[in-house]
């Protein structure tokens, strides 16, 4: 009987034996959707977030070759919709892909063009976010459904200390004038039924348009009489009227809370709300009446 040399073997078995699947793409329109992806994907997905840095401004964003070479390539696309991202729709009519799923979130919970675009900040909408990823996952690759089922259970569970959170604060805190240079908190602020005011302003500001005066006028007595408790703006956007709304709230002495709309390096999504609630905590706290 012939004797077959160990390394011939080796390579025999080698050939016979089924290449691994290459991992799932997953491209998603911001870093938190991207973190939500894998969370639950885990080993068997390669995620790309397109805006990633807390540094910049998104709504300055500016489409790459190699975020429209990353959307052609992927299996997965997630998007916030509502507006907020409306540069992803052209990417994906531009790179059609017959296997590609599309999540676009907003309209997983009822979201469209003209709502408040902030969803992400409540959780039972990054929920729906993930119970969407997990099923096109399994679909998709459906020898590791098992695996997407385990980790979206463990995600699910996850967002439970954040939502007893926000139902202790709201027992605290419910009817708390707050005030906004921009809706960035509305979905989150809403959860803990505060009472936000200055609307007007923030929409203007958030359409990148010029407030009233009457709603500058009236935004700035709240903070000159102290008619709110805390004053959120968002740090990655800035500007003259904004500039001066978080000077006028700091001298009168109103807690003011800088606000990122893209996930911060080094958290995951859980530990950024926990953190923002914590923040909104010890303000409210702080200014009580």
């Amino acid at each position: 009987m012939r004797a077959w040399p160990v390394m011939a073997v080796a390579s025999l078995l080698a050939a016979a034996a089924p290449a691994a699947a290459a991992p799932l793409a997953i491209v998603a329109a911001e870093n938190f959707y991207g973190d939500i992806a894998a969370q639950i994907g885990g080993s068997a997905v390669t995620v790309t977030s397109i805006l990633a840095n807390p540094d910049q401004d998104p709504h300055l964003f500016e489409l790459s070759p190699s975020a429209a070479r990353a959307v052609a390539g992927a299996r997965i696309v997630i998007a916030n919709g509502a507006g907020y991202d409306p540069w992803m729709e052209k990417l994906l009519g531009a790179t059609r892909g017959t296997d590609r799923r599309s999540i676009i979130v907003a309209e997983l919970v009822g979201k469209k063009l003209g709502d408040n675009p902030h969803i992400w900040y409540d959780p039972s909408v990054m929920l729906a976010a993930g119970q969407a990823l997990a099923r096109d996952l399994s679909a998709a690759d459906p020898d590791h459904a098992a695996e997407y089922r385990a980790r979206l259970a463990q995600f699910t569970d996850s967002l439970q200390p954040i939502e007893m959170k926000i139902a202790a604060l709201r027992r605290r805190f419910a009817g708390t004038p707050v005030a906004a240079t921009e809706p960035i908190l509305g979905a989150l602020f809403a959860a803990l039924d505060l009472k936000v005011k200055n609307a007007g302003f923030q929409r203007a500001i958030m359409n990148d348009t010029e407030p009233s005066a009457t709603d500058t006028a009236a935004f700035e007595s709240d903070l000159k009489t102290h008619r709110v408790r805390l004053l959120v703006h968002n740090s990655q956007v800035s500007g003259p009227v904004v500039r001066r709304m978080v000077a006028l709230a700091q001298a009168e002495h109103i807690p003011v809370l800088g606000v990122t709309e893209t996930e911060p390096r080094g958290k995951t999504y859980q530990a950024w709300m926990l953190g923002l609630l914590d923040a909104v905590d010890l303000a409210l706290s702080r200014n009580s009446p």
